[in-house]
């Protein structure tokens, strides 16, 4: 293991699938990183992702990452960047393949290394495990597994850093992952670097919260900012944080000069209360983070020193994230204009329900919201309606079987002609039916699983 005492300096690239696509390409150009994170992944991607696969045996991986790779690659291997990314999602392996394809078709292939992280999929295993004990229970009802398991489509263990860490140790300079955490994207690069101990609780919890700083991209440098956002210059241009890592687990956030955006307490701060949930007890595949020791200051312009913090030893259970079948919606909008715009949504709505009804037709929820009077923040203040603008009427229904959602998309488009005047906005057309993938959070003996990396040079 490699046991660097310098600076190293993980870059941030991508913060969610959909992210600003130049943004890995100015972190590897705008300055010295030693390493590129692409954290891609989140429940509700693995659950579109899942969706993808099931159509197609190629497809449940980020293909923005492989677009983006083609563009940067060449710089990477120039530079000796190393790229770790969680952007396989459910077939980490049909990614890495195609990432391959682009590598070789660019005269690089003798210059990447792709390790390969596999084993967070119980998908194969999900029935041997749940005979031999685990009961999957889900973790916001208490529900067994059992209940739904007919219709679970992927059960995916959170692994943490361990087998990032072994791909770097292997020699991989890019590791495609599947379902591991954000923060272990960041934290296995440092403890590869550093040599730092599994048990090094303080450490590993550094490194953790270094990656849950980076993990949502520019919402750590100005984007998405509440406090003082007028004042944030150039987000057009914004630069995406940087972490300047030291051995004794100390950092700096900072962000390439000359770059928009901002790097301070307060975008900092803010990044870190992110998901947090119990401040003293942030819990990974890999430890757990006490946020309430985090020290945080302010160390020039654009840089926030990160220091203090303090960690507890990981715990026996892993998380599982599991996709499971539930049923149907469909979501259908019209736009009504002054004057009278909200008494006139509101009898349409009052309208399309009747016609709802009178069809037979049994929904488990129909949810309306009148977007710029109650859908964000609730009512808007005053006993009256307010004779505003415009409004859009958004109608949402949810079933376990298609037909009545079907039945629902033909329905809300009449409207337009046989309810009240004034409708416009409506080039969307027909509401689209969907397939609703379920959440369903558990946990697992972390014995249990059992990761796999391949490393290959073709």
């Amino acid at each position: 293991m490699t046991t660097r005492t310098g600076i190293v300096r993980i870059a941030a690239g991508q913060g969610f699938w959909g992210d600003w696509l130049e943004a890995p390409v100015r972190q590897v150009r705008g300055g010295p990183i030693d390493y590129l994170i692409l954290d891609y992944l989140a429940e509700v991607t693995m659950s579109i992702l899942q969706k993808q696969r099931s159509r197609d045996p190629e497809a449940g991986f980020a293909r923005d990452f492989v677009s983006q790779m083609e563009r940067i690659l060449p710089e990477i291997a120039s530079k000796g960047i190393r790229v770790v990314s969680n952007a396989g999602g459910v077939n980490p392996r049909a990614c890495a393949t195609a990432l391959r394809a682009v590598a070789n078709r660019l005269g690089l292939g003798a210059q990447i290394r792709i390790g390969l992280v596999t084993g967070d999929d119980l998908m194969d295993r999900l029935d041997q495990l749940v005979a031999g004990g685990e009961p999957f229970a889900n973790m916001e009802t208490g529900r067994p597994l059992s209940d739904v398991r007919q219709h679970v489509r992927a059960a995916n263990a959170y692994l943490g850093m361990a087998p990032v860490v072994e791909a770097l140790q292997r020699g991989a300079n890019v590791v495609i992952t599947g379902r591991v955490t954000d923060t272990g994207l960041t934290l296995g690069p440092l403890v590869h670097e550093f040599g730092w101990g599994t048990g090094d609780w303080d450490r590993i919890a550094s490194g953790t919260i270094a990656g849950h700083i980076l993990e949502c991209g520019a919402q750590s440098s100005g984007g998405n900012l509440l406090k003082d956002w007028r004042a944030v210059k150039r987000l057009e241009d914004v630069g995406f944080p940087i972490v300047e890592a030291e051995a004794d687990g100390t950092f700096v956030v900072t962000k390439h000069r000359g770059t928009g955006g901002v790097v301070n307490i307060a975008s900092v701060t803010e990044q870190l209360v992110y998901e947090m949930g119990d401040p003293t007890a942030y819990i990974t595949p890999d430890g757990v983070a006490d946020f309430t020791t985090i020290r945080l200051r302010q160390s020039g312009k654009d840089r926030v020193r990160v220091s203090g913090i303090r960690g507890r030893a990981r715990t026996p259970m892993l998380k599982v994230s599991i996709a499971w079948f539930y049923g149907y919606k469909a979501v259908g909008t019209l736009v009504y204009a002054w004057p009278d715009a909200v008494a006139k949504a509101k009898a349409a709505d009052a309208i399309l329900r009747k016609r709802l009804r009178a069809l037979g037709l049994e929904f488990e929820q129909i949810l309306t919201e009148l977007v710029g009077v109650d859908a964000t923040h609730g009512r808007l203040a005053g006993p009256a309606d307010p004779d505003i603008a415009e409004v859009t009427l958004r109608v949402g229904v949810r079933a376990r079987d298609r037909a009545p959602v079907e039945r629902f998309t033909r329905e809300i488009a009449p409207l337009v002609l046989t309810g009240p005047p004034s409708v416009t906005g409506f080039a969307g057309g027909r509401p689209q039916v969907e397939e609703i993938v379920a959440y369903w959070p558990a946990l697992v003996a972390r014995e249990l699983i059992e990761p796999s990396i391949r490393v290959e040079l073709l």
